[in-house]
């Protein structure tokens, strides 16, 4: 006598929860490419005149690493953010702690404003040191439309870690 025997089955997960468990293993390795990725946010830089402010993330930065003279002489030509200032406003700059903490020196159209690097989060500049008279082709002095303004994170040996970009513009 023969007995008829139901073939065995195994059990099988279900389509669904394979695509489940496909899906989350995608998205789990997806979030780990995106964190690995991921770069830390520089410091930020901030100018205010009058109630208007622009703020910015470093424009050039080497994860606080001194520049190369190279790289920091490209970036002083940059410009940056726009803000406009009138002629009775004085320019606010505010850096994070971090800059800080090692010291900073703004450069406007390529010349030094700050006799020496600054440890204070907040200091404010006349409109006047913003912009200041050049000798114009005429041969007389005439105050520049706009200035790019730069803020350079100097360590205590005066070398450049960072540059914050900036363009202000007089209001006419």
């Amino acid at each position: 006598m023969t007995v008829a025997t139901r073939p065995s089955r195994i059990p099988m997960p279900s389509r669904g929860r394979g695509r489940r468990a496909a899906g989350a293993l995608a998205a789990v390795s997806l979030g780990l490419a995106a964190l690995v990725a991921c770069e830390k946010p520089t410091p930020m830089a901030t100018v205010t005149a009058g109630s208007d402010s622009v703020s910015s993330e470093a424009s050039c930065y080497n994860d606080g690493k001194k520049l190369a003279q190279k790289e920091l002489n490209d970036c002083l030509g940059r410009g940056g953010e726009e803000l406009t200032v009138s002629d009775a406003e004085r320019v606010r700059i505010g850096v994070d702690p971090e800059i800080a903490e090692s010291g900073w020196a703004m450069v406007v159209n390529g010349q030094g404003v700050m006799p020496e690097a600054s440890e204070d989060t907040y200091r404010s500049f006349d409109h006047d040191e913003i912009f200041a008279p050049r000798q114009g082709q005429s041969g007389g002095a005439e105050v520049p439309r706009t200035a790019k303004v730069t803020i350079v994170e100097v360590d205590k040996k005066g070398e450049a870690r960072g540059t914050w970009s900036f363009t202000l513009k007089r209001e006419s």
